[in-house]
């Protein structure tokens, strides 16, 4: 009997389960994607062309919020979940919409949904948003580099756009960011890597990017979104944890999963946590996952034009993801203002009615200015909450130039994390660790 089944994301996971377990796979049929997480991206279709034979007019992608409507209409038997960045309480919460709605619930695990690569694979994914993984991918790509290897980036998918258009996506160049329409939130996590020479390879269909990228680097460097494990099945696994969120390691889901698959565990931020915090961490490290290699990091932030932000007050833009669902109060911008001596204005109380509705829905969030921007009309919302702000500075504490995207009316500082290893292996010599596992040293 064929079983009927809805599929539970926010454009990334929910693809990718969909393109390796079910399409062409005749004991399902998909009847939708029910999306959450990410303001107006419901409302579109995965495409007969990335769907498969057994759909001839697609998947619709509908909101979460019709969860009950739609498993009653169409007789639905199972839901799986397949997006992250959650805490144990709001999955609990979804698994029991889900029972309550007369579902079975289910989660597919990395077996089904990690593919093999011909080629070494080193993954870097974190126990929550904000962990910093970026700044350690970065350095890992950096360290490759210097060694004469040729590395692929693969990012985790942010599907939101056109899906036809971005089923396979390789960002060689600047100019591909707005080739392919990027995001604020794909720019934040694309343009290091091309400031540094490096491509950047994501999509919808990551089985046919695969082939591309093996075809074109030595190894690849799977650099995780939120903290899903990595689509990729990975040779050497870092994974980033945070000490300013002590016990989220354990809280998270699947931030977990990767605490307890990583063969070497960072512990980041240790210079703005205390002691006792750090010590939770290690101490659930090594308590269920013995066999990892622990290390301790510090996260400096640096800005470009620090001159500007003393006695001056700065407006904090941080990146979406990480004060949104990721959880964290704020980020690198907030540091930075903070560290030279910046005087932080509150946005809420200036914020359009697109952001106000964002503050209300993650009330966590400390005195910044989320960088959301998914569509032309958030961009302008972004814009005008920036302008009405009463300012001298705006710190972007995102890594996005948004610059690019919207027109700021204050002297802008760009800041950014950067890691150093103080306690434990360097990321030189976990690199090292995983080239002689491979075979490539």
């Amino acid at each position: 009997m064929v079983k009927r089944v809805l599929i539970l994301g926010a454009g990334g996971r929910d693809f990718h389960n969909f393109n390796v377990y079910f399409r062409d796979n005749p004991e399902y049929r998909v009847v939708a994607f029910l999306q959450t997480q990410i303001p107006g991206i419901a409302g579109r279709r995965y495409p007969p062309s990335l769907a498969g034979r057994l759909y001839p007019d697609g998947i619709p992608i509908l909101s979460m919020d019709r969860l009950e409507e739609i498993a009653r209409g169409y007789n639905v038997d199972e839901a799986y979940l397949s997006y992250s960045d959650l805490t144990y309480d709001e999955l609990g919460n979804i698994m029991s919409q889900v029972l309550a709605a007369g579902l079975d619930f289910k989660i597919l695990g990395p077996r089904e949904t990690m593919i093999e690569s011909i080629k070494p694979v080193i993954a870097v994914t974190g126990v929550k948003t904000g962990a910093g993984k970026s700044s350690v991918s970065r350095e890992i790509a950096r360290i490759l580099m210097s060694k004469g290897y040729r590395v692929g980036i693969v990012r985790h998918p942010m599907a939101y756009g056109d899906l036809e258009k971005m089923t396979v996506e390789v960002f060689r160049s600047f100019d591909d960011l707005d080739k392919y329409n990027a995001t604020i939130e794909e720019r934040e996590e694309y343009e290091h890597y091309l400031e540094m020479g490096l491509k950047v390879y994501a999509g919808v269909d990551y089985g046919k990017l695969l082939r591309i990228v093996e075809s074109e680097n030595d190894l690849i460097l799977w650099d995780g979104g939120n903290n899903d494990w990595p689509f990729y099945k990975p040779h050497y696994m870092i994974t980033v944890a945070d000490a300013m969120r002590p016990g989220v390691e354990v809280k998270s889901y699947p931030g977990e999963v990767n605490f307890r698959m990583a063969d070497a565990i960072i512990i980041n931020k240790v210079d703005q946590a205390t002691p006792d915090k750090v010590r939770i961490v290690e101490e659930n490290a090594r308590r269920i996952n013995p066999k990892a290699k622990i290390s301790h990091a510090r996260s400096e932030v640096v800005a470009d034009k620090p001159e500007l932000i003393k006695g001056r007050r700065v407006l904090v833009i941080e990146d979406s993801p990480t004060v949104t669902h990721g959880g964290a109060p704020y980020a690198a911008g907030y540091v930075a203002a903070m560290k030279y001596g910046g005087e932080v204005v509150d946005p809420r109380p200036y914020a359009t009615m697109f952001f106000q509705k964002i503050y209300e829905k993650y009330p966590h969030m400390g005195p910044v200015l989320p960088s959301t921007g998914y569509t032309r009309d958030q961009l302008r919302e972004l814009e005008e909450t920036i302008r009405r702000v009463p300012a001298d500075v705006v710190i972007l504490g995102t890594p996005s130039d948004i610059t690019k995207l919207i027109k700021i009316d204050k002297p802008v500082v760009r800041v950014k994390f950067r890691v150093k290893i103080v306690k434990g292996p360097s990321i030189e010599e976990l690199v090292e660790e995983f080239l002689e596992k491979t075979m490539l040293k």
